[in-house]
């Protein structure tokens, strides 16, 4: 593909972002009669691709090129602009990108005024970066090679940042003899005593973290999409910490906090954020709640608590675990949107939902959940 010029596939593509389905036999056969197969099905690709990308990055998809694993793996916009101001506020100015992808996180960089070296092993990712980033020099290059070229003369505002692939044959890997670039390359730049970010994702498991680090699992917009492991001005050395975008709250675990009182259910209950949970900081978002049970993730309260990093509910009913009692529950009140909500209990919320048959005018939420009082399910809703 590398051998096809940019004018052929930028034409395709424009002519395939024309389709009404570019995954279609006929769209096919309309791109083949202008163009060669190979730069015909590079555009009906990048068609497809851009279409799905829309939710990543908006109206900025329509003008980005994409492989389907560059586009899985990239950063969403948001989370590349609080990391490179991340940077910039460290008194970071050059960031050398290794295993940069489709880009993404460089434009984030270059968005917040910095300079970046972008590093790509792949030749058809590296050269869709180049499109992506234009103006930044992109190496296509093994990272274990360029990046120690390129810190050789880095000064103390070259920072670095490495999205190391974590796959096999199977699909996403946690272990560290299939990283690529190895487990062993991160660390040694890890212990280089450059600005650094290692992200990973959000199931990362605590054994992989380096001493000497800050671990922060990023949520946004809800979803926990990633873990990073940070050394930088502000960091906090050997801490576990969350941030939640929009707003940047950050919150922060305290391995010598006594622990939560455990107590049956309050009149309401806490939902925190996947990314507070995964940075053990649960025990930190208030002072007023306590768990529910041992080991599981939902506090309870006697008051509403408005906070960034759990979702409130009200607890209108508490029932048995049982299949007789929801389903007449669900019926007598007429039920018909329900959602349901568990956590350490082996159900299928699905399932649940399909066996108890809701019909009716209202709307409720279920909660699931682990008690001192054995399983029960908590009749919510959203305070």
């Amino acid at each position: 593909m590398s051998d096809q010029p940019w004018d052929q596939r930028a034409a395709a593509t424009e002519m395939a972002m024309a389709e009404a389905d570019p995954e279609s036999l006929a769209a096919a056969a309309r791109l083949r009669s202008r163009f060669s197969p190979e730069v015909a099905a590079f555009a009906l690709t990048q068609a497809s691709l851009r279409r799905q990308a829309r939710a990543k990055f908006g109206a900025a998809a329509e003008g980005m090129w994409f492989t389907r694993d560059g586009l899985e793996q990239a950063s969403r916009p948001s989370v590349a602009a609080w990391r490179a101001e991340r940077y910039r506020a460290a008194g970071v100015r050059r960031v050398i990108d290794l295993c940069c992808g489709i880009g993404a996180d460089a434009r984030g960089f270059r968005a917040a005024g910095l300079e970046v070296v972008a590093v790509e092993a792949d030749r058809l990712t590296a050269e869709l970066a180049r499109a992506n980033l234009p103006g930044v020099e992109v190496i296509c290059g093994d990272a274990t090679e360029a990046g120690p070229r390129l810190l050789a003369h880095a000064d103390a505002s070259t920072g670095i940042f490495i999205d190391p692939a974590r796959r096999n044959a199977s699909g996403r890997s946690w272990r560290v003899a299939d990283f690529s670039p190895s487990w062993d390359f991160v660390l040694s730049l890890v212990a280089s005593g450059h600005p650094l970010c290692v992200k990973l994702g959000p199931g990362l498991p605590r054994e992989l973290i380096p001493h000497g680090v800050e671990a922060c699992w990023v949520s946004d917009r809800g979803d926990v999409v990633e873990a990073g492991l940070w050394r930088l001005a502000g960091a906090q050395d050997n801490a576990s910490a969350a941030v939640l975008l929009p707003g940047e709250h950050r919150i922060e675990s305290d391995p010598a906090a006594p622990g939560l009182p455990v107590a049956a259910p309050g009149r309401y209950l806490l939902d925190p954020n996947g990314a507070v949970i995964r940075a053990r900081a649960i025990d930190q978002i208030s002072s007023q709640a306590w768990l529910l049970h041992p080991g599981v993730a939902y506090l309870s309260s006697d008051v509403p608590i408005r906070t960034p990093f759990a979702s409130c509910f009200e607890v209108l009913q508490i029932l048995d675990f049982n299949p007789k009692v929801l389903r007449a529950w669900v019926r007598t009140d007429r039920v018909g949107v329900l959602e349901i909500k568990k956590r350490a209990v082996d159900i299928d919320p699905a399932q649940l939902r399909r066996s108890l048959k809701p019909s009716g005018p209202n709307a409720a939420t279920l909660i699931v959940a682990r008690t001192t009082a054995g399983t029960k399910a908590l009749v919510c809703r959203r305070s």
